[in-house]
């Protein structure tokens, strides 16, 4: 019996608005044109969404009650550096614009718009970053958490472009798994793709180091989603997060 290819996952928008109105019509509106959307009332909601789940885009009206749009963008652009943003402006005003794009927005849409024209937005902002990972992988430089690793050079960058101390071991280990992404290594395994003379299977080094390369790289390290553990197999690198 022949196979069915799976199907490639949809990508997940963020919506927040604290208009219930706008945030419903455009939740329906990208479900109808194949995404997947979650709705967010207020900053904080964002916030939670976005730690228990990959997000491809975030949608941002700029004017919220509470938090505002500028310093939630802010916050996932630290955290998340792969997601995309557009920002939500009810005044298109050139203060607005040039703020959001500070921030780390990639574009930016006035209110009232039309929802064609947000789709299509969306579309090219998410061609633009997907064509960005794409170029990063090719030169060995890998998009792990909110870090870049570049294999190349050896070196471990923040969303800010600021260099990550790491042990040798420690880049060992991360390129270990860069180079097999979703698929599962054992200790074993990560002790002779590295330096295994260096290593002591004993002490449970992979373990400790794995953690310490959770707190650099993962946005939340309680809940790692790039650097996963599989029980009874080892440890996954995750690209999506998912």
């Amino acid at each position: 019996m022949q196979m069915q290819a799976a199907e490639p996952a949809k990508p997940t928008i963020l919506i927040v608005d604290d208009e219930p109105d706008v945030r419903e019509v455009l939740e329906e509106y990208f479900a109808a044109h194949g995404y997947a959307t979650i709705g967010a009332d207020c900053a904080a909601a964002a916030r939670t969404h976005a730690a228990e789940r990959a997000v491809d885009l975030a949608l941002i009206d700029i004017h919220m009650p509470g938090e505002d749009g500028l310093s939630l963008a802010r916050h996932l652009r630290e955290r998340y550096a792969a997601i995309a943003i557009i920002m939500l402006t009810s005044a298109a005003t050139v203060v607005d614009r040039v703020v959001g794009l500070e921030v780390g927005a990639d574009d930016y849409v006035p209110k009232p718009f039309d929802p064609r024209e947000l789709v299509a937005r969306v579309k090219s902002v998410l061609r633009r970053t997907a064509a960005a990972h794409r170029a990063e992988i090719g030169a060995e430089r890998v998009r792990i958490g909110r870090c870049v690793l570049d294999v190349a050079a050896h070196r471990l960058t923040d969303e800010t472009g600021a260099e990550v101390a790491m042990s040798p071991l420690e880049f060992d280990l991360l390129k270990a798994l860069a180079q097999h992404p979703n698929r599962p290594l054992s200790r074993e395994r990560i002790l002779n793709l590295g330096r295994p003379r260096e290593w002591d299977p004993f002490d449970r080094s992979v373990d400790l180091r794995v953690m310490r390369l959770r707190k650099k790289v993962e946005p939340d390290p309680d809940h790692p989603r790039f650097i996963r553990t599989v029980r009874n197999e080892g440890y996954v690198f995750v690209p999506e997060g998912n």
